[in-house]
């Protein structure tokens, strides 16, 4: 199985694999690509609903979205991303995440890895905007790591940035009921990664809201400071869809973000994404 680099600093593709017929052996070296190199995609698939959840299924236990509107009718698990109408009504979710967050950080449990598989792409743009938390926290200075280091930020479903429900950017909107099952949860700024424990920033744009024991103006202050030092160009690759292809992506070392296309262009994603393990997390 041959892996392509993506760009220079993180991500990788390969068009060597039928996913339909994986076993533990072939499993594996996909496993590997992703986890040292945080985005990994597989070209050229088709995919039944089943299919596709039993390849997520791989890197862990799904957990549904909590919007259950847009859950795939034959697997809840799998969310429908899509601009597409019929007869009047979505069938997915539009304009979903169009700001640089990390999938489930608003969960105490929070996602090891996203899944995508691309069923319709648009005619110009849609892509995932990835930033390298990594390379990130790496590149800080010794006495930002030491100021970071210790901090514990506060999430909360949402984006920080744009609370207007009718904003394009703004986190998908919730019902009544929905919001209630969103609590306040906490998790390091400068968190190890559970699985290799490199530490990368984490999470400090889209639902981190506040830091412990600091003031919120404060707290808001350095939580911009590190976006805009982590999401800036140089740790940013944008990855282009064609249909067929499955995009897996770490969410413990990366921000991502989707782009906002124009609504009259068909854009259709199955998405699963995968809870961390609780045994692999570093107590708070």
């Amino acid at each position: 199985m041959q892996f392509a680099k993506l760009c220079d600093g993180f991500g990788v593709e390969t068009r060597d694999v039928d996913l339909t017929r994986l076993d533990a052996a072939t499993f594996k070296p996909l496993w590997d690509a992703w986890l040292a190199n945080h985005v990994l995609v597989v070209r050229g698939q088709t995919l039944t609903p089943g299919q596709f959840h039993a390849f997520a299924s791989r890197f862990g236990v799904a957990e549904p979205h909590v919007i259950d509107q847009f859950h795939h009718p034959a697997i809840a698990d799998i969310l429908i991303l899509s601009n597409v109408r019929r007869a009047g009504q979505p069938i997915g979710l539009q304009d979903a995440g169009t700001y640089f967050h990390t999938d489930y950080s608003y969960l105490a449990i929070p996602a090891r890895c996203t899944t995508l598989y691309s069923i319709s792409v648009p005619a110009a743009g849609g892509e995932t905007v990835f930033a390298n938390q990594t390379a990130a926290y790496d590149d800080l200075s010794p006495d930002m790591k030491e100021r970071v280091d210790p901090l514990i930020g506060r999430h909360h479903y949402g984006n920080r940035d744009d609370l207007d429900t009718n904003s394009r950017t703004v986190a998908s909107v919730l019902n009544e009921e929905q919001d209630r099952k969103m609590h306040w949860v906490r998790h390091r700024i400068a968190r190890p990664h559970p699985l290799t424990g490199r530490k990368s920033l984490y999470s400090v744009s889209g639902s981190s809201f506040g830091i412990e024991g600091m003031p919120d103006k404060q707290a808001i202050e350095l939580l911009d400071e590190l976006k805009h030092h982590s999401t800036h160009p140089r740790y940013r690759y944008a990855l282009k869809y064609n249909v067929g292809d499955v995009v897996v992506w770490d969410n413990a070392a990366l921000l991502h973000a989707a782009t906002l296309i124009n609504p009259q262009h068909p854009r259709t994603l199955w998405r699963i994404t995968v809870k961390e393990n609780p045994s692999n997390l570093e107590p708070l």
